[in-house]
């Protein structure tokens, strides 16, 4: 009955995680007549305030001796930061630009970028259907790029920049606290150094705009750090399977506000081309899933023998088994949801070891 409670609550943090990174287009609008590159700096300073108080609370600090000894995992961090840096800027300006439909596209596509790299870096085979599905992601993207009048650049951006943060992120290995307290501490003195040269300037709207809206400003700490910290609370309670499906909530929840809150244009072209994105992606989660399933079958079955027969080795059929835990080879240069384990991505967050933060 605790396991089921754990489970529940698990549950509803990952729900709200993904839900606030859905709603998050409705809260950049608030912080006009700042522009993104500001709004950006201000979150990285006020992000790793957010996040040291909350590192202060559950005192978590070995991390950071073995992370300065490794020059290596540093090296990571530091380019994981500058590749998050990007997605969150041009997330920013997107929005506050009339493109929330557009940017939403960059989060349902990163599965499927995800994928790309990891059959062109690390050369992993994929299944027929996880194939189908990436052929029909290409034409989703020719279909817009018609609908579109030219490519969807911010969507490709934002796509490949969160895979290539995810990726960096699976060979850092670090928790999700402890990798955006290090990331935002990279950034911290450039962006302190920028927002002190725009008030040196006189063109930061910090204090220019009033109280309301240099708290707002600050909020952006808050805002980044509150869905994360949910999102880390899931993942210990329930199987990381569960938070790879609830990783579509965040963009759903964006294009939804961007077609019925912001009134974007939805051509016939446009619809067409999203529908692609989502035959693919629905694909892809039946892939998953079917494959989780017979993995545990398997799983079962290869238990059942060896405790039948505890004397006799059991061989494991080549290319066979996938225990229950394991991960299957991936939507995406990462690893793909099964039922017990999956990666999950999405927007603004981290990675959904990922992120999205958004």
């Amino acid at each position: 009955m605790e396991g089921k409670n754990e489970q529940r609550t698990g549950l509803l943090y990952g729900i709200g995680a993904y839900v606030m990174w859905g709603l998050v287009p409705l809260f950049w609008p608030l912080l006009k007549p700042s522009g993104a590159i500001e709004i950006l700096a201000h979150r990285m300073v006020w992000s790793l305030g957010v996040v040291t108080v909350a590192l202060l609370a559950v005192r978590r600090w070995a991390w950071i001796g073995e992370l300065v000894r490794d020059r290596r995992k540093l090296g990571l961090i530091s380019v994981a930061a500058a590749t998050i840096s990007v997605n969150w800027g041009l997330y920013i300006w997107a929005v506050n630009n009339g493109q929330v439909v557009e940017a939403s596209l960059g989060y349902f596509i990163n599965p499927l970028v995800t994928i790309a790299m990891g059959v062109l870096l690390l050369g992993e085979r994929l299944r027929p259907v996880q194939w189908a599905a990436v052929a029909t992601g290409l034409t989703a993207v020719l279909v817009l790029a018609i609908g579109y009048g030219r490519p969807p650049w911010i969507s490709l951006v934002l796509a490949f920049s969160f895979a290539t943060y995810g990726l960096i992120k699976k060979k850092v290995n670090m928790g999700g606290l402890e990798s955006l307290a290090a990331e935002t501490a990279v950034l911290f003195l450039p962006a302190l150094g920028f927002l002190l040269w725009l008030a040196a300037t006189g063109s930061s709207t910090f204090t220019a705009g009033g109280a309301g809206h240099g708290f707002l400003l600050a909020a952006t700490g808050i805002v980044t750090a509150i869905p994360l910290i949910c999102f880390g609370a899931a993942a210990v309670r329930v199987p990381l399977s569960t938070l790879g499906l609830l990783q579509y909530l965040a963009p759903v929840f964006q294009f939804g506000l961007g077609v019925v809150y912001f009134k974007e244009s939805m051509p016939p072209e446009r619809w067409a081309g999203f529908a692609l994105v989502w035959l693919a992606l629905s694909l892809l989660t039946w892939d998953a899933l079917r494959t989780a399933r017979r993995n545990r079958a398997l799983a079962v079955k290869l238990l059942a023998t060896a405790a039948a027969a505890p004397a006799t080795a059991t061989p494991t059929p080549e290319g066979a088994a996938i225990l229950p835990g394991d991960t299957a080879a991936a939507p995406g240069g990462t690893t793909t949801p099964t039922p017990e384990a999956a990666t999950t991505t999405g927007p603004g967050a981290p990675d959904s070891t990922q992120q999205k933060v958004t």
